[in-house]
């Protein structure tokens, strides 16, 4: 549905670490960056893109879709690392239905940043 998501972060720094680092096992990397900021993609049709900004950002929820369970919980893991805190471990969801497979990290602005499988256990 969405062609690209932007959002202003308040560490630029710091937030671009984070994203490149939760976001890698879910194929995400930078495929521009330059003085309006960083933009992300995994498959160059659909990007996330941060900048600096000195106003307070706004909550976001960010959602990721995984291929698989083991992306979703290697996400979570390279979350947590890259400074993330935890939201809620990998695992299903039953009340948004029955394979729904997800982790959540609260990321370096507040945003609550999750990944997340659709599909059976393989």
């Amino acid at each position: 549905m969405f062609d690209h998501v932007v959002f202003g972060v308040s560490d630029y720094a710091a937030s671009k670490a984070f994203f490149l680092k939760a976001l890698e096992p879910l194929g995400l990397a930078v495929v521009a960056e330059g003085p309006w900021g960083v933009e992300l993609s995994s498959d160059g049709k659909s990007s996330l893109c941060l900048f600096q900004t000195e106003e307070k950002p706004a909550y976001l929820h960010l959602a990721f879709a995984a291929e698989n369970r083991q992306q979703v919980e290697a996400f979570y893991r390279a979350a947590l690392e890259a400074g993330g805190k935890d939201n809620g471990a990998p695992g299903l969801r039953p009340q948004y239905h029955a394979n729904y497979y997800a982790a959540f990290v609260i990321g370096p602005d507040g945003h609550n940043v999750e990944a997340v499988c659709h599909e059976p256990k393989a």
